[in-house]
Formats: C-alpha cells, sequence, structure tokens
C-alpha cells in the first residue's frame, strides 16, 4: 500500500486505546501507580543490596544490579506517560515525544537483552568451566561487558530512529497502543508500509538470536547440573540459575508475543494485554523473583533495610 507523499502536517498523535476520561480511568489509574511505584522500589531496593553488601561483589550479582538499573528507566520510559493519558483528558503525544519514547524504551530493552545474554554466559562459564571461571570472568570483563551491553543497546537502534524520523505522517493520526512502538507508528506513514515487514525481521532476527545463545547455554548447564553426584550440589547449582532463568522466561516470552507474530493481527483487547505483560508485568515480576529466589540476595536486602532503619533512628 503506498500513500500519497504529502507535507507532513501531523504534529502530534493520540493514543485511542484509553478509555475516555469520565469512564473510571481511576480504577486502572490506581493498580498501575501502585505497580509502576514497587518496580522503581523494588529495583532500587535490589540494586543498593548488591552495591553495599560485599559478598555479593562478583560478576552475576554485578549483571542483576545493572539489569534492575535498567528496569527503572524502561519502565519509566512508558508507564508516567500511561498513567498521564489515563487521567489526562488530551491523551495525544508530540511527534518528536513519540520517537524518543521508541527509542528510550528499545534502547533500554535491548541493553537488557543483551545483558540477559551475557548473564547466561556468565553462569555457563560458571558451572561448565568452574576451574577457569575466576580467570574469565575478571571483574575488567564484567565491567566492559555491562558498558557493552547499555552502550550496543543504544547505538544499535539509532539508524532505525532516525530514519523513521525523516518519514512524513499526514494523517490519521491515532496509535492503537498504550506507548510508542514500531508498527503502530509506521502503520500511520504516508509512504510504502511494506517497510514494516522489513521491521518485523530484523526484530525477529535479533530475538531468535539472543534466545537461541541462552536456551543453548541453559541446555549445557542443566545436562552438567544432572550430572553432579549429591543432591545438595544440585539444588545448589540449579538455585543460582533459577532465577535468571525466570526472568529469561518473562522477558522473552512477553517480547516473542510482541514482535514475533509478523502480519498476524490480535484483537485490540488482547494486544493491550500483550503490551502490558511486555512493559509493565514482566518489570513488575523482576526484582520480586531475584529477591525471593536467592538466598544471598534476601540476606543482602535485610541487612539494607536494618541500615536503613539504623540510620532514619540516629537522625532523628
Amino acid at each position: 500500500m503506498v500513500r500519497s507523499n504529502q507535507t507532513s502536517t501531523v504534529t502530534e498523535f493520540f493514543f485511542s486505546v484509553f478509555p475516555k476520561f469520565e469512564d473510571g480511568n481511576l480504577l486502572y489509574f490506581i493498580p498501575l501507580f501502585i505497580i509502576y511505584i514497587f518496580i522503581i522500589i523494588g529495583n532500587l531496593i535490589v540494586f543498593f543490596a548488591v552495591r553495599m553488601d560485599t559478598h555479593l561483589h562478583n560478576p552475576m550479582y554485578n549483571f542483576i544490579s545493572i539489569f534492575s538499573f535498567l528496569e527503572i528507566w524502561y519502565t519509566t520510559a512508558t508507564i508516567p506517560k500511561m498513567l498521564s493519558n489515563l487521567v489526562g483528558k488530551k491523551r495525544t503525544i508530540s511527534i518528536i515525544g513519540c520517537l524518543l519514547q521508541m527509542y528510550f524504551f528499545h534502547s533500554l530493552g535491548n541493553s537488557e537483552g543483551v545483558l540477559l545474554t551475557t548473564m547466561a554466559i556468565d553462569r555457563y562459564v560458571a558451572i561448565c568451566n568452574p576451574l577457569r571461571y575466576p580467570t574469565i570472568m575478571t571483574p575488567r570483563l564484567c565491567t566492559q561487558l555491562s558498558i557493552g551491553s547499555c552502550i550496543f543497546g543504544f547505538l544499535v537502534l539509532l539508524p532505525e530512529i532516525a530514519w523513521i524520523s525523516t518519514l512524513p505522517f499526514c494523517g490519521p493520526n491515532q496509535i492503537h497502543q498504550i506507548f510508542c512502538d514500531f508498527e503502530p507508528v509506521l502503520r500511520l506513514a504516508c509512504t510504502d508500509t511494506s517497510v514494516i515487514l522489513i521491521e518485523d525481521v530484523i526484530h525477529a532476527i535479533a530475538i531468535i538470536f539472543s534466545v537461541l545463545i541462552i536456551s543453548l547455554s541453559y541446555i549445557r548447564i542443566i545436562t552438567v547440573i544432572l550430572r553432579i553426584p549429591s543432591a545438595e550440589g544440585r539444588q545448589k547449582a540449579f538455585s543460582t540459575c533459577a532465577s535468571h532463568l525466570g526472568v529469561f522466561l518473562m522477558f522473552y516470552g512477553s517480547v516473542s508475543l510482541m514482535y514475533l507474530r509478523f502480519s498476524a493481527t490480535f484483537p485490540p483487547i488482547l494486544d493491550t494485554i500483550i503490551a502490558l505483560m511486555f512493559a509493565v508485568l514482566a518489570p513488575f515480576f523482576n526484582p520480586i523473583i531475584y529477591s525471593l529466589r536467592n538466598k544471598d540476595m534476601k540476606i543482602a536486602i535485610k541487612k539494607l533495610l536494618c541500615l536503613q532503619k539504623v540510620f532514619y533512628a540516629s537522625a532523628s
């Protein structure tokens, strides 16, 4: 389908999926607001618990703390605007604001995806090559991998966003999604919409490649763990991987539903639910998984909370 290449007259987009202001929006606003606050506080606790406990100063927990830090900004890229749309009457976003939201949301998401892949490789080396682990995963390499994940995530998306910013938008301007995303925005461009298929292929290759690396790593890890003679040793090895595996399944499960469907179309309500899983629910459960499924993390969080109580007691 080719639309006429008119001069761009659209200056802002309208989110059509949000209910009208009069339709009991507080019923949606309050739970989303509570979830957002929990995500911020939960990930901050995980981040500072790792940073302040010297027993957790190793590659695995360093990656977890970086992931939690990214989660804070990942959700901040979309949820505050969702909350604003729920209580506001305009429910609009400028084209520049939409491009920035897409850029930061997906750049942070890409960084998290690369970091999850790095964490899988780290667990693979730790369990499959334990004697060589200290010499392979040095603090310097750990820092390089963490920084590299973030740099890659933010650089790889620049050409795509720059290209989208050159497209003409001349109406309609209704985005059928709860945040600015590639496919809903590209459908509004006054140009050949077949470029959407190219975007889908690029995203699919990146997702499948990451899932393949992580899956192969965990297949090998599970194979090695099952060969451990003692039940206690197997349980300890599984516990170090359970949290990461849970986060991986939630993150890439929702990502796959969102971006590995190509031309398949879902009902609007299902589309919104998948987007909420991807942008809200997965980040909501991540701090819970990391804190409840890990004994060392629970100890570190208790120390952090006790330290805060002592600090406030002395201040008062």
